[in-house]
């Protein structure tokens, strides 16, 4: 899976991640520290990169919708985490991608040891 981690996640996540054989770039190695949601998101876009980050606004899918984009992975971490819970959450996104599930065009809220998909309503027309 192609994945960019945003600058709210550390090395040690992009090590996890690379090791589970995944292609990371990170949004600090690439000189995007501080740019816009906007800018990044258009930039994963471009790359076909899928977003993981801590940052809450993009699991709001009437800003992001989920279907534009190669994936949005929103990390959720208990208040006043340590590094073992983001490593935790981490792992539960290594595991959810486990066999070549394909995350483009959804949202996933990540939590340890849980994965939600975000599911959008049906469309229902009248007549």
């Amino acid at each position: 899976m192609r994945l960019k981690l945003d600058e709210n996640l550390g090395k040690n996540a992009a090590e996890a991640l690379l090791q589970a054989g995944h292609d990371v770039a990170t949004v600090r190695s690439q000189r995007l520290f501080g740019a816009d949601d906007g800018t990044l998101i258009e930039t994963c876009r471009r790359e076909t990169r899928c977003l993981v980050t801590l940052d809450m606004e993009f699991s709001n899918p009437l800003l992001f919708k989920p279907s534009d984009y190669a994936g949005i992975v929103v990390l959720r971490l208990p208040p006043k985490p340590s590094p073992q819970d983001l490593l935790d959450a981490v792992q539960t996104l290594i595991g959810g991608l486990a066999g070549g599930v394909n995350i483009a065009g959804k949202l996933w809220v990540v939590q340890r040891g849980r994965v939600r998909e975000y599911q959008p309503e049906e469309e229902h027309s009248d007549g």
